[in-house]
């Protein structure tokens, strides 16, 4: 158990995934609560004095013109959460929609929303008693911010909508609410608007998303050496001094893990000397840090993108310090799509270069001398040959999810917001894609292990022995077919869990 203290200046991608992921409580730190304070006494004075401010005394959207009087404001406010929370679908996970309440905690502590601190503080309380709103997954254009998801989220304030229960059922708010003791909030002018005008979705699946791919990136040069490994390729395209005269920094990291997980093989020396030995190896061996180097790059660019997002006030108006009330487009996702949209091309191709190298492998011709589909009785048995097709099925709907969402805007409310970001779509596609990869480098890592068993009596390198320790209770050695389905889950589970990883960094030191 852990404590994420929400300051008046941000917090850490650390912060979220503690919170998203794990059991983390959340506080309040008092300058915080102080600076919310102290923008709800502007609005409050605006307020008084009858100047006409967007979603304070007017209307929303194209509605922007309208004027509320004042009798009638906190009413505005909880009618737009109402209309506002208009998602449809299957629920959003908890660990996105925990990610996307306290990010927005977290735009409200920078005390720039005009909100009451116990707006926030019923923030808190949701995810600290771990009660979870259902988020319906369509919804949001990402502009202006994700309405709809953080509509659904801010409808449980009012004790109304419904949250996820112990098994994932849909459960009334009211009941969810009362169960653990907490109680509905009445929302004041502005309170409403500065609930659900915020990138928080959009950011929070992209904090998961770039957690989950810094891990696996590092997966797909484990996942490749062995591959290599098992197919008697060659070591020496991975030599430090080749990629120094090419500097980019991806590039050299990866190649660097590759060489060093192929350090101390008998597999490799039994064939470094051989004259007969391909003079080149294919471009899904030889090119493997190219492209996976490329999408660590990618996977910076997009890392520098969120940890901007994570310093912004994203809101609409905003409440200045000295007193004005000024509307903005901060709320618009298109840093946030583009950057995602930009990364599921990258994970995408470090997908589409392993299943290369798995087609290579199961293929007699050209997997030097390993036997048919890595089966030793390949005809009565098809070995991995429908893992490929998986695979290769995989590879096709990743190609057409790396295409970009963030092109492809649509105008809404009148015409008032007539270009949005599609920053909701790209973020979660990109967790898709992801998903996907997890599933390729699984694939991969299961062929490669039987091609290591299958070179027995030759001992691999001690990442290719840690992955048959690991993998190999599971799948057991080579022989006749058995039931596929479940040796691919388990080699799911290895690539998306800490233990071979870990294994191997016991071996040869971490992993760049």
């Amino acid at each position: 158990m852990t404590t994420v203290t929400i300051l008046s200046t941000g917090v850490t991608p650390a912060d979220v995934l503690a919170v998203a992921r794990g059991t983390a409580k959340v506080v309040l730190d008092p300058a915080a609560t102080e600076a919310m304070a102290t923008s709800r006494s502007i609005v409050d004075r605006i307020e008084a004095a009858g100047r006409p401010v967007y979603g304070v005394s007017t209307g929303f959207g194209a509605l922007a013109n309208t004027f509320v009087a004042p009798e009638r404001r906190a009413e505005l406010q909880h009618a737009l959460i109402r209309s506002h929370a208009a998602g449809v679908g299957a629920p959003m996970p908890r660990e996105v929609v925990r990610a996307m309440m306290l990010l927005r905690v977290r735009s409200l502590a920078l005390g720039r929303s005009g909100v009451r601190p116990l707006v926030a503080e019923a923030l808190v309380d949701l995810l600290n008693h771990d009660v979870t709103p259902w988020v319906p997954e369509h919804g949001s254009l990402g502009a202006s911010g994700d309405l709809a998801p953080l509509a659904h989220c801010a409808l449980v304030l009012l004790g109304e909508g419904w949250v996820l229960g112990p098994s994932g059922e849909r459960v009334p708010a009211a009941d969810a609410l009362h169960q653990v003791g907490l109680k509905p909030v009445s929302l004041a002018a502005k309170e409403g608007l500065a609930l659900i005008n915020g990138t928080d979705g959009m950011l929070g699946m992209l904090l998961l998303a770039v957690s989950d791919a810094r891990h696996l990136f590092a997966m797909a040069d484990v996942t490749a050496a062995l591959a290599t490994e098992a197919m008697l390729g060659s070591e020496r395209p991975f030599l430090p001094e080749l990629h120094a005269i090419r500097p980019h920094p991806g590039q050299a990291a990866s190649a660097a893990n590759i060489h060093r997980l192929l350090q101390g093989s008998a597999v490799m020396d039994s064939h470094r000397d051989d004259l007969a030995h391909a003079v080149q190896d294919a471009y899904s061996m030889r090119c493997a840090p190219q492209v996976a180097g490329a999408a660590r790059d990618t996977l910076d660019f997009v890392e520098v993108v969120a940890g901007r997002e994570l310093l912004s006030v994203v809101d609409n108006p905003v409440v200045l310090p000295d007193g004005r009330v000024e509307s903005t487009g901060n709320f618009h996702g298109a840093p946030l799509g583009f950057a995602a949209d930009y990364l599921a091309i990258a994970a995408a191709e470090v997908g589409a270069i392993a299943e290369r190298r798995v087609d290579r492998l199961l293929d007699v011709t050209r997997s030097r001398e390993l036997p048919a589909f890595l089966s030793p009785d390949a005809g009565v048995n098809s070995g991995l040959m429908i893992a490929q097709y998986t695979a290769a099925g995989i590879v096709a709907e990743n190609r057409r999810l790396a295409a970009p969402a963030s092109v492809d805007s649509l105008p809404t409310s009148g015409m008032q917001e007539d270009h949005v970001s599609m920053g909701w779509a790209a973020t979660k596609k990109l967790r898709t894609v992801l998903d996907n990869l997890t599933s390729l480098l699984a694939v991969e890592l299961l062929a490669a292990v039987r091609g290591l068993q299958l070179r027995a009596p030759l001992t691999p390198s001690p990442a290719g022995q840690a992955a048959l320790d690991v993998l190999g209770r599971t799948i057991g050695e080579p022989g006749p077919d058995v039931f596929l389905a479940p040796l691919m889950e388990a080699a799911r589970d290895v690539v998306r869990g800490p233990e071979l990883r870990a294994a191997i960094e016991r071996e040869i030191g971490p992993l760049g």
